[in-house]
């Protein structure tokens, strides 16, 4: 019976991973649910949720689905048997939250920005002109403070080694034997390329497709498609925006190869 069981199972498993199927998924959250991109890595596709949250993209088992959008902490994760079965997917997203370093005290504001500027008394008050102890680096994402926790080797939450009275926490080397550590670190990278792919988009998308028209709908599919490459983080990240332009026009002719040769 066992035999048979575990047959059926391994019968299944082979169905699932050559499936493909159509995905509906709906995503819930406090803020707005429309435009919220969802893109399939392993495919290459490419969905946008309507006004209720709903949107259907093509994945196949274990094809890597991210879900990402300005408002919200970026998701990623694989689609498992059960989504396949199901073929629904109901995903949370948690905004995301942006830490306020400064607070201004001093005379109300009038709305008038020229007449304002020339009232405002004083310094900025932060933690550090109070003499406050203060992390005083740019705030650090989610993913970048489990990743640092993961990491840390504190004192508090380790115990004494060999005798030799050096104190030391394990939990870095659990998390690194249980791969919690590798995959913080791809999860850092992972929304480090998306913040970076954002932020260029915004910026240049205007003066790039002014020279190089590109159909709407594949825009975005572009976006995630130079994100993905080795060196995007290398050719964009401190560079000119004119260092910047030149890199995305050489992956986006590359890119409009690739669909002419498939056709779309």
């Amino acid at each position: 019976m066992q035999k048979i069981s575990f047959i059926i199972c391994l019968f299944s498993l082979q169905f699932f991973q050559a499936q493909t199927i159509e995905l509906q998924g709906k995503v819930l959250t406090s803020l707005d649910v429309e435009n919220i991109h969802v893109y399939n890595k392993t495919l290459k596709k490419y969905a946008i949720t309507n006004k209720l949250g709903v949107f259907n993209i093509t994945v196949k088992l274990n094809d890597t689905l991210v879900i990402s959008s300005v408002q919200h902490e970026l998701k990623s994760f694989s689609v498992d048997e059960t989504m396949m079965f199901e073929k629904t997917l109901v995903i949370a997203l948690e905004p995301l939250l942006n830490n306020l370093d400064e607070v201004v005290v001093g005379k109300v504001l009038t709305g008038n920005m020229l007449l304002d500027v020339e009232n405002v008394d004083g310094e900025p008050v932060t933690s550090k002109s109070l003499g406050i102890p203060s992390y005083q680096g740019k705030p650090k994402t989610q993913s970048q403070r489990l990743l640092s926790e993961a990491v840390d080797f504190n004192p508090k939450l380790g115990g004494s080694l060999g005798g030799l009275g050096v104190t030391v926490s394990i939990q870095p080397i659990l998390n690194a034997i249980s791969g919690r550590t590798k995959k913080l670190k791809n999860r850092v990278v992972l929304e480090e390329r998306e913040s970076t792919m954002y932020r260029i988009k915004s910026r240049l998308s205007k003066d790039l497709f002014a020279t190089n028209t590109l159909n709407e709908n594949k825009v975005m599919e572009f976006f995630f498609f130079v994100s993905e490459e080795a060196d995007f983080l290398s050719r964009t990240k401190g560079k000119t925006d004119v260092e910047v332009l030149s890199y995305l026009e050489e992956r986006l002719h590359v890119f409009k190869t690739n669909l002419n040769q498939k056709g779309q």
